[in-house]
């Protein structure tokens, strides 16, 4: 007999580190951990807006750790405070991520690096930092990586060249981080989400005629909600998808099958 349906409890007593989780995806991702009995690590460059997300969550099982993922010396700070407050850390979710969108040529050099050293940096020096604790994890399933990819990151986008390398390093970073740690039981997946409610796609969605251009190419005929992303996240972070690693996982309402193709029925 297959195991059961996951309860609402799959996390409880496991510690799970969300950077970018002041809002969004992240806020999101956050309070599903929080929800199903983690212990959750806060962190983004605002202390205030943490601080926000963390006062609606159980004080007991929240730390807030804000500051820059793409400064390598704070990876290993927020690494050592989380595992030093609750003794030990089971899942990492990278999921910070800025971008910049616009012709390459026209794209302030300052642009570019601050993609690149949050998006790509950013998840490297995390993960450098979690594995030793991560290998340790006695979770069920071993300890566990969601990167927060982009279906941007599994081909191009126009006017979105900066944005697209970054993801598509985490990507390719996602595949191989899988084969360096699977001997030491640590899982490395990601999920690829298309547009998503977030302040990154609010100039999308705020332009009528480009927001439902956006929507007449994703076969469920939406876009995606922070809580769309949340579920799939928390699945390849649990012994449920204990043999799931290396995977880059759509989650983008059929965006990617389409081969980014129009929905025609959206036309019928």
């Amino acid at each position: 007999m297959p195991d059961p349906l996951p309860s609402l409890d799959r996390f409880t007593g496991r510690t799970v580190i969300v950077t970018g989780s002041s809002s969004g995806i992240g806020e999101a991702i956050a309070r599903a951990f929080a929800a199903e009995g983690a212990n959750v690590v806060i962190n983004a460059r605002s202390r205030d807006d943490c601080e926000k997300v963390a006062a609606d969550l159980d004080e007991a099982r929240t730390l807030v750790v804000s500051g820059d993922v793409a400064d390598a010396e704070f990876a290993e700070e927020i690494v050592n405070r989380t595992v030093e407050r609750f003794g030990g850390l089971d899942v990492v979710c990278n999921n910070a991520g800025v971008g910049t969108f616009g012709m390459l040529t026209e794209t302030e050099i300052e642009d570019i690096d601050k993609v690149i050293d949050i998006n790509v940096k950013g998840v490297v020096y995390l993960c450098r930092a979690a594995i030793p604790h991560l290998a340790k994890s006695e979770a069920p399933g071993g300890g566990s990586i969601v990167n927060t990819s982009s279906v941007s990151g599994t081909g191009g986008d126009w006017l979105l060249p900066v944005y697209n390398a970054s993801k598509g390093a985490v990507t390719n970073f996602t595949r191989a981080l899988a084969l360096q740690l699977g001997g030491q039981g640590i899982r490395v997946n990601a999920v690829c989400p298309s547009m998503t409610r977030t302040e990154m796609s609010a100039g999308i969605r705020d332009n009528d005629d480009l927001h439902e251009a956006f929507k007449r190419r994703i076969p469920i005929g939406r876009g995606g909600e922070p809580e769309d992303i949340a579920g799939p996240v928390l699945f390849l972070a649990s012994e449920h998808a204990s043999f799931v690693t290396g995977a880059n996982l759509p989650v983008d309402g059929g965006l990617s099958a389409s081969n980014g193709q129009p929905n025609m029925m959206a036309y019928q």
